[in-house]
């Protein structure tokens, strides 16, 4: 595999990761921080560095728009839960335990 082969790959990775997610949305992103330790706005995040390494500009609200496929605030009143009790003491469980001996 040649280097723009490798590319394309990752890139078709990429959006098949996106579109996973997005056909997932009853997944809650602290659902995918407990078990992954990233979410969709980490994915936003690395999208825009990713952009930004080519010289290119976007802003955080523009990434994760290409990542939630519209805007952030639409997406959380649609689809975003409150956190439940359950949720956010695995949450912090799982920050807990990122600690150095």
């Amino acid at each position: 595999m040649n280097e723009q082969q490798k590319i394309q790959a990752e890139a078709a990775a990429f959006r098949t990761l996106v579109k996973h997610l997005d056909d997932n949305k009853d997944v809650q992103n602290i659902d995918i921080m407990i078990l992954a330790d990233f979410c969709r706005n980490c994915l936003a995040k690395w999208y825009m560095a990713g952009v930004k390494e080519q010289g290119l500009e976007m802003d955080y609200d523009q990434a994760r728009e290409a990542i939630y496929g519209m805007p952030f605030k639409e997406w959380k009143e649609k689809y975003q839960l409150p956190a439940t009790a359950e949720q956010l003491a695995a949450f912090d469980a799982k920050q807990a335990g990122k600690g150095c001996s």
